[in-house]
């Protein structure tokens, strides 16, 4: 496989590498992270998404890549309107899984005392595990709603307020979601969900931010040095992870009714044109609302938490929205391709928006620096805040890392790790953990996951996010 180095931390692999490719395959990394993504098939997967019927540019993997479903997670690519397609793998079963980053106005040193008596309560107010439901159960009118209005419907209900929406990626609401779509087995699951974590590498994070990159764009997004903030990460539950279930089943034969010949049958895809194509971008965008209704719920009962805990020490408990950004996902936006503005399906696997100053998708407070970049670490690792530049708008559709990105898979985690020593370890560290499995816990070790800090140093370095905040865990709540 020819791999040339254009640019620092950037490679490419040109148009002709394999047959079939319509555009370059180009991915981040510096010399060591280059030569892990040879060890599993996720360059082989990104050239595989450059055959796609109306890719366009070039297709990107961020240095958190690692093999996916179909696409490689990490992976961005996007395909122009009416040759392009739509394809479930390019957003995952993880719909909208995303992270929420709220800032507080109490220190790590006034919190310390109270960690244990928080850290329980937020695992206490915040269901989860696999398969976990919650109080919030739904109608099916309810369910609707949450699933065309997102995370509006939630403030609606009293969980939040005009300003958490005003921090959120598109306002916390795609418009064009048809609950219609959505199947009753996916309905079934997401009854009961509503504001709940789930497992995996899902989690709640006491942070405290540990140093300060950017002042002015720190001071613009309102963190200082020794500020606790609370990070959530999780997505659309058992609902989303159905809808791209029964989309993968359904495109099968629309991808076969087309005439597409695909070089891995997880790539399957409809024009976005297409009945079947709508259908899917309909099913998607209603589990992405839900997604964002989940973490604004969540958001919710985490500031009843601090209240608890914290009003009567007399410290400050308010929580405000930094921002809420998606990194699973495929939305309709413009961009400039060789000198001229289109409209694109970006698909966004593992990655982030990462939209640089002066967009108006970015919330009025902070569109003079750029849009927040929430990059969490593996548990008991470092998390980063970056911001979006003019340069991510030129060489990747306004796009950024979402992670680490793992190193081993779950199961050659559980292998290598003991989750009981784990947590001894971390608690060890002055990292209170809060889990519901000891397995769940050896699953999402740092030693799984790449180097946040790597990960973070090679977007800064090719200058599609800065630098803005570093963070480190006090306390992490997990199922």
């Amino acid at each position: 496989m020819e791999i040339r180095q254009i640019a620092p931390f950037l490679y490419e692999i040109p148009r002709g590498a394999r047959p079939g490719m319509r555009v370059p395959a180009r991915f981040y990394a510096d010399e060591a992270l280059a030569a892990a993504a040879r060890a599993d098939r996720s360059l082989e997967q990104l050239i595989n998404t450059a055959t796609l019927p109306g890719v366009v540019g070039h297709v990107l993997a961020m240095p958190d890549m690692h093999q996916g479903y179909g696409f490689p997670i990490g992976g961005v690519v996007a395909t122009e309107p009416p040759e392009g397609v739509v394809s479930p793998g390019g957003v995952g079963y993880d719909i909208n899984c995303g992270v929420r980053l709220l800032t507080g106005r109490v220190t790590a040193r006034e919190i310390l005392p109270h960690l244990d008596a928080l850290a329980s309560a937020l695992y206490a107010a915040c269901p989860s595990g696999v398969g976990r439901g919650g109080e919030v159960r739904l109608s099916a009118a309810e369910l609707d709603r949450a699933m065309v209005e997102g995370a509006r419907w939630a403030v609606r209900r009293g969980f939040g307020t005009a300003e958490d929406l005003e921090h959120t990626e598109e306002g916390g609401c795609l418009e064009g979601a048809d609950p219609g779509a959505v199947s009753d087995r996916a309905r079934a699951r997401g009854r009961d969900q509503m504001g709940t974590l789930g497992a995996g590498n899902h989690f709640i994070e006491i942070d405290r931010v540990e140093r300060i990159e950017d002042e002015a764009v720190a001071r613009r997004f309102g963190l200082f040095a020794d500020q606790v903030v609370v990070q959530i990460h999780c997505g659309s539950r058992g609902l989303g992870h159905q809808v791209c279930t029964d989309s993968v089943n359904r495109l099968q034969k629309a991808a076969r009714d087309w005439g597409y010949r695909l070089p891995d049958r997880e790539l399957v895809c409809a024009p976005l044109e297409s009945p079947e194509g709508r259908a899917y971008l309909a099913a998607m965008k209603a589990a992405a609302n839900y997604a964002f209704a989940n973490r604004q719920v969540l958001a919710h009962r985490i500031r009843g938490s601090f209240e608890r805990v914290l009003a009567p020490e007399g410290l400050p408990r308010e929580l405000f929205p930094l921002y809420d950004i998606a990194h699973n996902i495929a939305k309709m936006e413009r961009h400039e391709i060789e000198g001229r503005a289109r409209t694109l399906c970006v698909h966004r696997k593992g990655a982030t928006r990462a939209f640089g100053p002066g967009y108006p998708e970015i919330p009025r407070a902070f569109r003079e620096v750029g849009q927040p970049v929430l990059v969490p670490g593996s548990m008991g690792t470092s998390s980063w805040v970056l911001v979006g530049t003019a340069e991510a708008m030129r060489q990747t559709f306004g796009s950024s890392c979402h992670g680490a990105g793992r190193r081993l898979s779950r199961h050659q985690a559980k292998r290598a790790v003991q989750g009981a020593g784990l947590r001894r370890e971390l608690e060890e560290g002055g990292i209170r953990v809060r889990a519901g499995s000891l397995a769940g816990l050896a699953e999402e070790a740092p030693s799984a996951y790449k180097d946040v800090d790597r990960v973070v140093d090679i977007v800064h370095g090719a200058g599609i996010a800065r630098r803005v905040a570093r963070l480190v865990p006090l306390a992490v709540i997990k199922g």
